[in-house]
């Protein structure tokens, strides 16, 4: 998904106006110029590869390229040393912690995928596994984890265990190949975050056809494929894991003005799956939740936003329909994702967690 900062909501008469203003243009054959091509929102599309950014901290770099952007600003480091909420480590919930937990995010090597895994990092979880559509995007993405992590002071240098595999979530050999190469190489895997995915715009009578197979492929298909192999071998070594597969907020309503009725079908499919998934996996001891982020503000989404006057009203047609007034940013998915991950959720399965800033809620 996509996500930014707003005006206080709007209520009563103006928001039933500006409701059925967006749900006439997302009616009509008027789309966006700049929305007409596909972006995506994490690193499993080819050809968006280079666009996204990859850097020790993600949203430092927006922060100095949008200053009057909102959200929260970042020192260096982990959080449990001198992060967002200030230094803490010792007074931490136990259930949080990941240490002694293999954890592998697909869609790792930029993005909110990459957040992800560094959050799971932060949060204890010595052996990673990065795993994209490029064996080298991928580890030096972990080369480049690791180099932040200990040069901060607060990771003992060789502790960390942080390594690029190669794999394309629409095709089940490679899912399969990907897994049993990290099993290889950590013996055994506790969590899995799902994080890879795509999202084009196009009006549903425009929708071209191999589009969308490729749409439902990565982000259906992906998330059968990772769960099925990634639950084989929680199985096979008798591990009560964690599986998290990425939603969307999508899944629950319809975005105005934007056409994207394929991707918001896929995202509603993901998040049954994961419900059912749990279901039948409960017997194993295996947990499948799934985290539905709302509108974020990533590097790409900004630039989305900058290239013309009909992104900047994107924006805030997209900003005055949620209740907090502002788009996330990718740091408020960090504490999701660690809890679902962790023995926190263990009691939780089957879930939807949304962290949309309200917009569903509405």
């Amino acid at each position: 998904m996509l996500r930014i900062a707003v005006q206080p909501f709007a209520k009563g008469v103006a928001a039933q106006t500006l409701l059925r203003q967006s749900t006439k243009v997302a009616a009509s054959s008027r789309v966006l110029p700049q929305l007409a091509a596909p972006f995506s929102t994490s690193s499993s599309v080819a050809e968006n590869k280079k666009r996204a950014d990859r850097v020790p901290h993600i949203d430092q770099k927006i922060t100095a390229e949008y200053p009057n952007m909102s959200g929260p600003q970042h020192t260096t480091g982990p959080e449990f040393y001198t992060g967002d909420e200030g230094v803490h480590g010792l007074r931490t919930l136990k259930s949080f912690s990941m240490v002694g937990k293999v954890c592998v995010v697909t869609g790792g090597a930029r993005g909110l995928g990459n957040l992800m895994g560094r959050a799971l990092v932060e949060s204890g979880c010595n052996q990673l596994a990065i795993l994209d559509l490029d064996k080298d995007d991928s580890q030096g993405a972990a080369d480049e984890m690791v180099k932040w992590l200990e040069g901060t002071g607060g990771v003992e240098p060789g502790s960390l265990d942080i390594r690029g595999f190669a794999c394309d979530v629409s095709r089940e050999d490679s899912v399969a190949k990907a897994f049993n190469d990290v099993k290889a190489a950590f013996g055994k895997i506790h969590a899995v975050i799902n994080s890879a995915g795509i999202v084009e715009n196009f009006p549903a009578l425009e929708y071209p056809t191999d589009r969308l197979l490729k749409l439902y492929g990565i982000n259906v298909f992906g998330s059968h494929f990772v769960s099925r192999e990634a639950a084989k071998h929680m199985i096979a070594d008798d591990i009560p894991g964690s599986i998290i597969l990425v939603a969307s907020m999508s899944g629950s309503i319809v975005n105005v003005p934007q056409p994207q009725a394929p991707y918001n079908a896929s995202k509603a499919a993901v998040k049954h799956l994961g419900a059912c998934l749990a279901v039948e996996w409960a017997q194993y001891g295996i947990r499948v939740n799934t985290l539905s982020p709302g509108y974020m503000l990533t590097s790409l989404t900004q630039q989305m936003f900058d290239r013309n006057a009909d992104g900047r009203e994107l924006k805030s047609k997209w900003e005055n329909l949620i209740p907090m007034g502002k788009m996330g940013t990718p740091d408020d998915l960090k504490g999701a994702a660690v809890f679902l991950a962790s023995d926190a959720s263990r009691y939780s399965t089957g879930s939807d967690l949304i962290v949309d800033g309200g917009y569903t809620a509405v």
